[in-house]
């Protein structure tokens, strides 16, 4: 398939329309243009999300009279709906109402969501009376109503999202046409810039937002993300004269579960040695429906047996080589996948454990309190600054070395990601060590009173952290949508999601599971209420241990990946122009 080059034919040539299912023209819809209102909306978005989700577990303790680990594992447990409810998402995009009305009707739900949480956090009769026991005990439990509107909201809230998150940086990076050299190097760094977006709007919560929820008062404090998630949906309708869309083909699942049916049913079949001899759909079906013919690969061999024609027509007997090439290619990032959930663990940690742990240090500034969540503010910075410096420094530097457009692989950067995982919770144990020990020499163990460290000892685990993301998370969602087949991003996208929601269930279990065991036989256990009298030292080195073991299994699978080929001839292109840019770089 040839490769439109910058002035010839304008329209796109992926597959992309207007909302009526017409071409689109390339200097008319798409581009960084259009991607100008998604990353905006993302910001406010963000905002929005992390404004409910950052200082949650406070809310919990203080409004709600929850325990720590009862707290944080309706955190992570929310949160990890948060993330695997994108699946349903992908799944309605992909095979039905596709992205952009999928995320329109999941953004209603969405703001409405978050409308009823903010009446429940400010309503007095929604909410228990105030509470200034120093144990939670002693307060009075919240009512099965207002338990009810809290979580009713808060679960509602995880299906918008579900619609939204899969969709929204898939339709940005539809807006770039993989056929066209500028558009193709525009949409390497679009990931790169939608992070920062997202970590931008997260920054404003973990500061901001999170001021105004300790100090000033919770109604206010869900009012204004309720309100800057309006403002994110007004400013995503704006752009949508400019945006480019894809049509949505059939479900993904059920052309996956066809091939495997059907590789299953012809066990005992024979591949035949010419891939030609397979069955494949006419050029002209992927042409005039905006799809992308595959040709058959050695992988998964066992999967080639769909395509052996046997005489049956029936889809579930007999498929195409790009439809099987199309499940392999969804299938073989799973071992990958399954190397992010203990990644996808420790960061449940920040928004749950490390929020916690600030509660027991000194937090002032001469009259000024830092709220506990707002340190995560400065994990925030920390992956904005890493994010720019690997843009415009690092990638530019090591593709003079590795002639990679990108700089370095992706399963590198995610790499570099898990090693930097494993340092914060290596640094996170030393600090709680060392907290420990300065309770215990002043005798605050038994009372669980304020240790005199201030909250900044916090500082190294947060913005090691933010480098962490700045690897992997980044990477991560890139790989996702790039490895996935055309007709199968919003899924692949979701991928990405389904790692971080796997991962706060995982949290859950292990803080449950390490509490119940820490405490049998009479020992004092390793996570309380009281964290002066805990052990988070012990459990945050167990987590190091577990990153590595993880890492370890990582470098095993990513050593037997095989990237998916490209569909279009772009990235060979993009290739011999960079390094025809840096031979006129290098002439005096």
């Amino acid at each position: 398939m040839s490769l439109v080059e910058g002035g010839g034919d304008d329209y796109t040539q992926d597959g992309t329309v207007d909302l009526r299912g017409n071409p689109v023209c390339r200097s008319k819809r798409g581009g960084w243009t259009a991607c100008s209102f998604i990353v905006v909306y993302e910001v406010f978005e963000r905002m929005a999300y992390y404004g409910i989700s950052s200082n949650l577990i406070m809310y919990l303790t203080k409004k709600l009279h929850q325990g720590t680990v009862e707290s944080a594992n309706h955190v992570t447990n929310w949160v990890g709906t948060i993330w695997l409810t994108p699946i349903l998402g992908a799944y309605i995009a992909d095979a039905h109402l596709g992205r952009y009305w999928t995320f329109i009707i999941a953004s209603a739900i969405y703001f409405a969501a978050m409308s009823v949480l903010t009446l429940a956090v400010s309503l007095p009769g929604l909410k228990p009376p105030p509470c200034s026991e120093a144990s939670v005990n002693n307060c009075k439990e919240a009512s099965t109503l207002q338990l009810a509107v809290f979580y009713g909201a808060l679960y509602t809230l995880a299906v918008g999202t579900g619609g939204t998150k899969p969709n929204i940086s898939t339709i940005g990076a539809d807006q770039f046409d993989d056929f066209d050299t500028k558009e193709k190097a525009n949409k390497l760094s679009f990931f790169n810039w939608w992070m920062f977006s997202i970590f931008f709007g997260t920054f404003v919560s973990n500061t901001i937002l999170v001021y105004i929820q300790d100090n000033v008062g919770w109604a206010l404090g869900y009012g204004l993300p309720t309100l800057g998630l309006g403002v994110a949906i007004a400013i995503f309708l704006i752009g949508t004269p400019r945006y480019r869309h894809r049509v949505p083909a059939s479900s993904p699942f059920t052309r996956m579960a066809q091939v495997i049916a059907a590789a299953v049913r012809k066990w005992r079949v024979q591949v035949p040695t010419d891939p030609r001899e397979l069955h494949e759909l006419d050029p002209q079906e992927y042409v005039g429906k905006g799809k992308f013919r595959i040709d058959s690969t050695p992988t998964l061999r066992f999967l080639n047996k769909a395509c052996v024609q046997t005489g049956s027509t029936s889809l579930w007997k007999l498929c195409s080589v790009t439809q099987v090439e199309e499940t392999k290619q969804m299938l073989r990032m799973i071992p990958i996948l399954t190397a992010t959930f203990v990644p996808s663990c420790m960061i449940a940690q920040v928004n749950t454990l490390f929020v916690k742990q600030g509660t027991t240090l000194d937090r002032s500034i001469g009259s000024f309190k830092i709220p506990p969540a707002s340190l995560a503010g400065f994990m925030t910075i920390s992956m904005l600054v890493c994010i720019v410096v690997y843009d415009r420094i690092f990638v530019k530097v090591m593709r003079r070395w590795t002639k990679n457009p990108r700089g370095i692989s992706l399963l590198h950067r995610m790499g570099i990601g898990l090693l930097l995982h494993i340092m914060v919770m290596s640094v996170a144990s030393f600090t709680e060590r060392w907290r420990i020990r300065v309770a215990r020499e002043h005798d605050l163990v038994e009372s669980g009173g304020q240790i005199p460290l201030t909250i900044f000892i916090l500082l190294p685990q947060f913005v090691l952290m933010g480098m962490a993301d700045a690897f992997l998370e980044v990477a991560k969602i890139e790989f996702f949508y790039d490895q996935a087949p055309e007709s199968m991003k919003s899924l692949g996208t979701s991928y990405s999601s389904i790692t971080l929601g796997i991962g706060n269930f995982l949290s859950s279990f292990l803080l449950s599971t390490v509490s119940h065991l820490t405490k049998r036989h009479g020992h004092h256990g390793w996570i309380l209420n009281n964290l002066n009298a805990s052990h988070l030292d012990h459990y945050y080195a167990f987590f190091a241990v577990l990153d590595l073991l993880n890492f370890a299994f990582f470098l095993f699978v990513a050593k037997l990946y095989v990237y998916r080929a490209e569909v279009s001839d772009s990235m060979v292109v993009l290739k011999e122009e960079l390094k025809v840019h840096n031979l006129e770089a290098a002439v005096p």
